[in-house]
């Protein structure tokens, strides 16, 4: 009995569980899975492949490359050698250290010549009346000049001999700017060639200088022969062939660049070993790449990107087209001072041209100062059409 209430108080108490019902399989969000596998797709291709051109950047963003590499993790870095430890730290604290003061700062114009300057009346006229705000520094190769100009008289430094394409040019142009850093006042250091000229009186090319804060340092990347195809690889580990960079050796450049040139001896020995005529088959020459692969290294930022020194190489020779007499005119000169543009051609097979704006402090201004390469025949023309064509 007492066993029969048990038995109906526990069938009574016990709850009756819902049966489950069936139910089709849920339908996932495929969609969802296909575009998230599209985007990560689309990051690792950019991380393995990144952009090789600005213009691909802005497909991305209209702030360029650096948003994408903002969503990126940081690129796998490789060790740095003591050198290049040694290197980083000087060259910090020459870009973060101020500069000394000075009440006359002046621009160092440093001439690079084999012999005699044929265009040193012209100068002379530049130069007159501003006494206070130049300097000048001559290094002259194979031949001590005869001066006329009271400018250039007992301006000569020590010089050696400088052969085309070989390292002996980076230390003529090394020893220039040692000679005019020793002048504390000495605050932009514009590099010429004997060929070179004028283009805007003396005023115009002093403010263009000195109130801005870059280097004009020609740089472009060239995947081409004359280009990366003279790269070495005994330049590696410190020089990348992705870093290897070309451009004129015209330069004009604020004092602390003019310092860290100096004070450089792991790139320099770089390219004075395996930058050379002839080495490994290939013609690379020293001065078209030391410089921009040096500052497109250490301090990319800091340069424009072009020289403000013109020159026509619309011949594609080995030499750039040489002014004679019936080429110099006023309309030649004042079309050169019209362009703003810098244009750079790679010597591959596509012939990519790569075109920038010339901008002075965010500033559309034109790109060049000064021009060569003039006979010295064009000394007269340009005399006469100097005070015309420098008239802004």
């Amino acid at each position: 009995m007492k066993t029969s209430q048990v038995w109906r108080l526990g069938m009574g108490d016990m709850q009756i569980l819902p049966v489950a019902r069936h139910r089709p399989p849920s339908k996932r969000p495929t969609w969802i899975i296909v575009l998230v596998s599209m985007v990560s797709l689309f990051l690792v291709c950019a991380y393995i492949y990144p952009p090789q051109s600005r213009n691909a950047c802005y497909v991305f963003s209209s702030r360029g490359c650096q948003v994408l590499t903002d969503w990126l993790p940081p690129a796998p870095t490789r060790e740095l050698t003591d050198e290049e430890i040694a290197s980083r730290v000087v060259i910090r604290e020459i870009l973060s250290a101020s500069l000394t003061p000075t009440k006359n700062a002046k621009i160092a114009f440093m001439f690079l010549t084999p012999g005699p300057l044929p265009f040193e009346k012209l100068w002379d006229k530049f130069f007159s009346g501003h006494e206070d705000r130049f300097s000048v520094y001559v290094h002259a190769s194979k031949e001590k000049p005869v001066h006329v100009s009271r400018y250039f008289v007992n301006q000569d430094i020590h010089s050696d001999q400088v052969i085309w394409g070989k390292i002996s040019m980076i230390d003529a142009e090394r020893r220039l700017l040692a000679n005019a850093l020793r002048d504390p006042d000495n605050q932009h250091f514009v590099l010429l060639s004997d060929s070179c000229v004028p283009l805007y009186k003396f005023d115009y090319i002093y403010n263009y200088l000195m109130f801005t804060n870059i280097s004009y340092v020609d740089r472009f990347y060239d995947p081409g022969p004359h280009g990366n195809g003279r790269y070495s690889e005994h330049m590696l580990p410190e020089v990348e062939m992705k870093d290897f960079s070309k451009g004129a050796q015209w330069f004009s450049m604020k004092r602390q660049h003019a310092v860290m040139v100096l004070a450089d001896s792991l790139y320099y020995s770089k390219f004075r070993d395996y930058c050379k005529p002839g080495l490994e088959g290939k013609n690379c020459i020293a001065d078209e790449h030391y410089l921009p692969t040096f500052f497109h290294i250490v301090d990319p930022g800091g340069i424009a990107n072009w020289s403000v020194t013109h020159v026509d190489w619309s011949e594609r020779k080995w030499h750039p087209k040489l002014y004679r007499s019936q080429d110099v005119t006023y309309d030649l000169l004042r079309n050169i001072t019209s362009i703003d543009l810098s244009i750079h051609v790679t010597s591959d097979e596509k012939k990519e041209v790569q075109v920038q704006p010339c901008l002075w402090n965010g500033i559309t201004r034109p790109c060049y100062l000064f021009a060569r390469k003039f006979h010295k025949e064009t000394i007269d023309d340009l005399l006469q059409l100097f005070s015309s064509y420098t008239a802004l």
